[in-house]
């Protein structure tokens, strides 16, 4: 915490809020069984270049998804806030992040729906990311990884020139892959 100054420090001393550490808990762990990846309160800068701090951000290989965690009263009473929030959704979506927002109230009420829509839309990529009913990601090497994630993206077989093509790779290098 020495070397932290700013929002960076004060980011560190509030620590994980209620909806975090329940997204964490009820959604994350159960769906995942990890950690491996995912970070809290990842810090992104805006289009303007200011700092600000994403609820979590999840990476997996070049896919980078942010979660954010909303709650009425820090993001929704204030119409400048409302706005603010939604630019900086618009914004991580022209960077190629997947946005998901989560309500906390839903995540409340009904976490089995909230865990269910997650799965769904992480779905094509938790093959990939060794989730508990994943593999184990440490058996493949990043592009084999890629190729199963475009298998399960486009649920069928993929020829080489096509995933060639997704990847931005050489043919020869998605011919030479070994995926079962």
């Amino acid at each position: 915490m020495s070397k932290r100054h700013g929002e960076r420090k004060d980011t560190l001393k509030r620590g994980h809020g209620f909806g975090n550490r329940m997204f964490a808990e009820q959604i994350w762990w159960e769906l995942i069984g990890h950690f491996d990846g995912l970070y809290p309160e990842y810090e992104v800068k805006d289009w303007r270049g200011r700092s600000y701090f994403v609820d979590f951000m999840w990476i997996i290989g070049s896919l980078r998804f942010v979660i954010e965690i909303m709650d009425y009263g820090s993001h929704g009473t204030d119409r400048s806030k409302y706005r603010m929030d939604l630019n900086r959704g618009l914004f991580l979506q022209s960077q190629d992040c997947y946005v998901i927002s989560i309500a906390l109230d839903e995540m409340k009420e009904n976490p089995s729906f909230v865990l269910a829509m997650v799965r769904s839309i992480l779905a094509p990529y938790l093959a990939a990311a060794g989730g508990k009913n994943g593999m184990d990601h440490r058996k493949y090497i990043k592009i084999e990884r890629q190729l199963m994630q475009l298998a399960i993206r486009y649920h069928r077989i993929i020829s080489p020139s096509k995933a060639a093509d997704e990847l931005e790779v050489h043919k020869q290098t998605v011919s030479t892959a070994r995926v079962l």
